[in-house]
């Protein structure tokens, strides 16, 4: 039977709460370890997305389409799924409750909710997003739009925005930039459009590493690099984009900058869901799940992975398989009646696209130091990153790290290592 749903019992061995990325591929992993049906998933949508190829729909080299399966073909079929949604978190009573009044008891929590895109935090978002020239690649619903819109703007301001809060994928506001200005220049009105990328952040990328490349590439590209920007409101009336200014501290510093848009691109911020940030057991002062190293600061039983925990790791599908690979050592451990000691060593990565043919593969540690895989230089733009991007990553994606098979390219990377591919990069 490849789906079980929930009345074959309200007590499980481990509860997963989250169905993505990283929930997937944590209950495939103990799907196979432990007892049939003592294993849920609670998770209330039907449509499983691939988000990273979201930029890629945003490019028009991918459809929406090719980014989703059902949610009931990706359950493992030992597994139970409970379709609702988790409303609290009782973690003292290894208890959680359920939209539709359910009680879901547990030995063993994984946390794996991902982050909830906080449209309505910036003003006249999320009613903005139906009128034209706003658009976001971190949508199913308005990627599409994307590539119409870079497709059809002839004049004015062009604006991509980073938010002033964690997000997911933060390497993709700019990918968009980068190649939606390759699309307009190639359909002849560059030279009337203005392209702005407007970020939270004292300068464009977060590592070093990859700074002065994608600095060189903003300025190849004629692209007016604006710092401290937070996007706080969306008149669409008159079509302008309100940005607050922020000091070094990346604090409001009072001020307000108003600019015209033509084409506006959000990086939504984001945030854990409601019932996660509204545990305080569980989370830090920020609403992210509190964690050291992936279990949970004050319970034993309640680990983590994905998105919504609060470790220093860029917030991306290449973290989880490293969050995974943690994940499995420790709770298999305390499964056995030992104490967790794997570390996660802080991998992410992200391809960022430069153009409609050339990426740059950056993989890195929280501190800045590279964990790069291949033995090319990895801050130059190439070809085959991009092609990893469209076609690589989709197929590992589904056919391993959704089904707890793919824990990241470190072995690979240890391998290269030991065979002298690979220098020692600090």
């Amino acid at each position: 039977m490849k789906l079980s749903v929930i009345r074959y019992g309200q007590h499980f061995r481990l509860v997963v709460v989250g169905g993505g990325a990283a929930g997937m591929g944590a209950s495939h992993k103990f799907a196979r370890k432990l007892p049939k049906f003592s294993v849920a998933v609670i998770e209330p949508n039907e449509k499983h997305y691939y988000q990273p190829g979201f930029t890629m729909v945003g490019g028009g080299w991918m459809t929406v389409e090719q980014n989703t399966r059902r949610e009931k073909d990706l359950i493992h079929p030992k597994s139970v799924w409970i379709q609702d949604q988790v409303v609290k978190f009782e973690p003292k009573k290894n208890l959680v409750k359920l939209k539709n009044g359910d009680e879901i008891t547990y030995d063993y929590m994984v946390l794996a909710t991902g982050v909830q895109l906080r449209w309505d935090m910036i003003k006249g978002l999320p009613e903005a997003l139906e009128t034209p020239g706003v658009t976001s690649n971190y949508s199913p619903l308005h990627c599409t739009k994307t590539y119409k819109e870079l497709t059809t703007v002839t004049s004015g301001n062009c604006i991509f925005t980073f938010p002033n809060t964690p997000i997911k994928c933060a390497g993709a506001p700019q990918k968009v930039c980068y190649y939606g200005e390759d699309i307009v220049r190639s359909r002849g009105y560059r030279d009337k459009t203005h392209f702005i990328y407007a970020t939270s952040l004292p300068r464009l990328f977060g590592i070093e590493a990859y700074l002065s490349s994608l600095n060189a590439i903003a300025k190849s590209k004629d692209i007016d690099v604006r710092t401290r920007h937070s996007l706080v409101g969306v008149d669409t009336k008159n079509k302008i984009a309100k940005f607050e200014l922020l000091d070094e501290n990346c604090v409001p510093n009072g001020k307000i900058s108003e600019i015209p848009y033509s084409l506006l691109h959000i990086g939504p911020p984001c945030s854990t869901p409601p019932a996660v940030r509204e545990c305080r057991e569980l989370t830090d002062e920020k609403g992210w799940v509190d964690v050291d190293p992936q279990n949970s600061k004050n319970f034993a039983n309640v680990f983590a992975a994905g998105d919504c925990m609060n470790t220093g790791n860029a917030k991306t599908a290449a973290a989880v398989s490293s969050h995974l690979k943690t994940l499995d050592k420790n709770l298999s451990a305390v499964l056995e009646g030992k104490e967790p000691s794997a570390q996660y060593d802080g991998y992410a990565s992200c391809p960022i696209v430069v153009s409609r043919s050339k990426a740059i593969l950056a993989e890195f540690r929280p501190d800045g130091q590279r964990m790069e895989t291949t033995p090319f230089n990895q801050s130059v733009a190439r070809r085959h990153p991009w092609y990893m991007k469209r076609y690589l990553m989709p197929f590992l994606y589904w056919r391993f790290l959704v089904k707890g098979r793919w824990n990241g390219p470190a072995t690979i990377r240890k391998m290269l290592h030991l065979w002298g591919l690979l220098p020692k990069v600090k």
